[in-house]
């Protein structure tokens, strides 16, 4: 059993906490929320005995041997660096930083004190994205990668009457390209590496963040498109095109079905069982590390995460999309 403390107390986190529940060995035992009365509320919920609103005297507890973090983004630094500085290993929600000189930070601290860091990627550990991968020698030339992923947030309506929810607001370094565009770069360099350019457009709102955008990324013999969105919604399915033949898969961030079209008109399909919640495959990836004493997850993999913050940044900076952490203030 791995014993964990939780950082977030929104409803990824207790999403996550019933897919982890799922492999019989994870074991929440302390919970940091920066008000004390919602880290008792969230704890009362759910029966964790211990509970925190000092980041400090969380990271330095004997309760737990791992942190989940699901706090807002710009959080996500400052915080699984307290924690891997005392020895706890982090799996820290998508996108793992702000930019990526506070990811490159996290992973030279992991690196320093011996722990896993790992960021949680659900769409990379899922079975039918091994099922991608593992099919791509069929492709022949593969020459292009689309994927979209835009979904109209439920918090857009509240944006548009003048609230400013945390889903739009830059003070949390958020966004759609943080929120979701992820969900299609992060499979793109897990796949095919980091591109050699790239030219971004997006639809900037009054506060300050990208609603809506597009990326064009060029490789040597292939490009790739991702586009992304909070408000607007998008059915298409994802293709990775090759001179031979072309795997098409939906929903991009969660792949469900997955399909090879060859030319001759032929269609099979590669989708594989996913019977548990989709973020059980990465908790099961994380707990499995730790039991084999391993620092670094093949895939969810330093390097993954740090070319896809810098694909993220330099699509901010053509943008004009800043935030207070990319000035050094961080959360």
């Amino acid at each position: 059993m791995t014993t964990f403390g939780i950082i977030g107390t929104n409803w990824i986190t207790e999403r996550f906490m019933q897919a982890a529940g799922e492999t019989g060995e994870f074991v929440p035992t302390a919970v940091y929320s920066r008000t004390a009365d919602r880290a008792d509320e969230f704890a009362d919920k759910h029966g964790i005995p211990h509970r925190y609103s000092d980041i400090g005297r969380f990271a330095s507890s004997g309760e737990f041997e791992a942190v989940y973090i699901a706090s807002p983004t710009s959080f996500h630094a400052r915080q699984a660096i307290a924690c891997m500085e005392q020895g706890k290993h982090v799996l820290v929600e998508k996108p793992i930083a702000s930019n990526a000189a506070e990811a490159r930070e996290m992973f030279e601290v992991a690196k320093r004190n011996g722990v896993l860091l790992m960021e949680g990627m659900l769409t990379t550990q899922l079975p039918n994205f091994e099922a991608i991968r593992d099919h791509l020698g069929e492709l022949g030339t593969i020459r292009r990668f689309f994927a979209s992923y835009c979904q109209y947030s439920s918090r857009y309506d509240a944006f548009k009457r003048g609230e400013l929810p945390n889903a739009f607001d830059p003070q949390f370094s958020n966004g759609s390209l943080m929120d979701l565009g992820v969900y299609c770069l992060y499979p793109l360099v897990a796949l095919f590496g980091k591109p050699d350019s790239l030219r971004a457009n997006a639809h900037m709102l009054t506060s300050g963040v990208d609603g809506e955008g597009s990326i064009l990324l060029s490789y040597e013999n292939m490009d790739a498109v991702v586009m992304y969105s909070k408000i607007t919604n998008s059915y298409a399915p994802a293709e990775i095109q090759g001179e031979h033949a072309t795997i098409v898969f939906q929903p991009a961030n969660c792949p469900e079905q997955v399909e090879i079209r060859y030319r001759d008109g032929t269609i099979r399909s590669l989708t594989r069982p996913q019977d548990n919640s989709p973020m059980y495959y990465e908790a099961r990836a994380f707990i499995e590390l730790l039991k084999r004493g391993e620092t670094e997850e093949p895939t969810n993999s330093p390097q993954n995460s740090i070319r896809t913050m810098e694909i993220i940044e330099e699509a901010r900076r053509q943008i004009g999309l800043v935030f207070p952490a990319d000035r050094g203030e961080r959360a």
